[in-house]
């Protein structure tokens, strides 16, 4: 049951990132305002991880650390598939692969689930294609380089997860503190080559006289920062709860639940932007639900 729990809510809290993450996004673009959240996330971790006490090992922090430049990778191949689109076919086919992965990890070495665990993963996925899924008026076929990098975010998700999974128990939040900084790292060194490319071609360039709007677009931009920072903060939250779900129990029940995350960037989506929750979408939270509760007695 504390597995249930702790990944189902870690899920929410993670759509709740996802959330700040994309209104972020479209202020200061995806890789800077996953470098910024990732510094958030550290500084947070950083701070919480010694209060939270626990004795870790230099393994851990190579697993842990591992595990960062692994997300890295999921990440941008995230964002760079949803670029592609459509995203209500890609979204859902990422969070399939990202809890089918794990499942089928934890699985392979030995798992061993209850009667009803079974019944409740498969409920799980069809859950998650079912919140993932947003009809789309005219919405088109992905392409084969769209498919390909939804399935490799998918998979690094996953094998972040299993990554994540190898460190101690007694390590407590470490790994995860070690996992936000090599990510800010990845993922800054990207922006900076982003940044001496965006120049190199500025250079080359005649100059323009400062644009009117240049004030407006600075205090969007100082917006967004802010954000991703807050979004960071509660990204880190939700790494937490998974990594106690996992500990808590089995990676497969935990990476299923931990894939229901556009629940809770729909629903918030539907109470501060407005936007209205497709009848499937509410089948799906409600599929969810009940997975859940199937997996906390199996």
């Amino acid at each position: 049951m504390l597995t249930a729990v702790l990944s189902l809510t870690g899920a929410l809290v993670f759509g709740a990132a996802d959330f700040l993450g994309g209104l972020a996004a479209k202020r200061v673009g995806a890789v800077l305002a996953t470098a910024v959240a990732a510094v958030a996330g550290f500084v947070g971790l950083a701070v919480v991880t010694p209060l939270s006490g626990g004795e870790w090992t230099a393994a851990d922090l190579w697993w842990g650390a591992a595990a960062g430049v692994v997300g890295a990778a999921a990440i941008g191949l995230l964002y760079a598939c949803l670029a592609i689109g459509p995203m209500s076919i890609l979204s859902p086919l990422t969070a399939v692969v990202s809890a089918i992965v794990p499942m089928l990890w934890g699985l392979a070495t030995g798992a061993r689930l209850g009667p009803l665990a079974p019944w409740a993963l498969g409920l799980a996925l069809v859950a998650v294609v079912l919140v993932g899924f947003v009809p789309e008026r005219g919405a088109v076929r992905p392409s084969l380089t769209g498919i390909v990098m939804g399935v490799g975010s998918g998979t690094a998700i996953g094998a972040f997860y299993i990554l994540i999974d190898r460190t101690s128990d007694e390590s407590g939040l470490a790994p995860l503190a070690v996992n936000s900084a090599v990510t800010a790292v990845v993922m800054f060194a990207v922006v900076g080559g982003l940044a001496l490319r965006a120049r190199a071609k500025r250079s080359r360039m005649p100059r323009a006289d400062e644009s009117p709007d240049a004030a407006p677009a600075a205090r969007d931009r100082a917006r967004g920062i802010r954000l991703a920072a807050v979004g960071g903060l509660v990204n880190a939250a939700a790494n937490a709860l998974i990594l106690f779900g996992i500990r808590a129990g089995e990676l497969a029940i935990a990476a299923v639940l931990g894939a229901m995350y556009p629940a809770g960037t729909i629903l918030l989506a539907a109470i501060v932007l407005k936007e209205r929750i497709a009848p499937v979408q509410w089948a799906g939270l409600v599929l969810a639900l009940a997975s859940a509760a199937m997996l906390a007695v199996a």
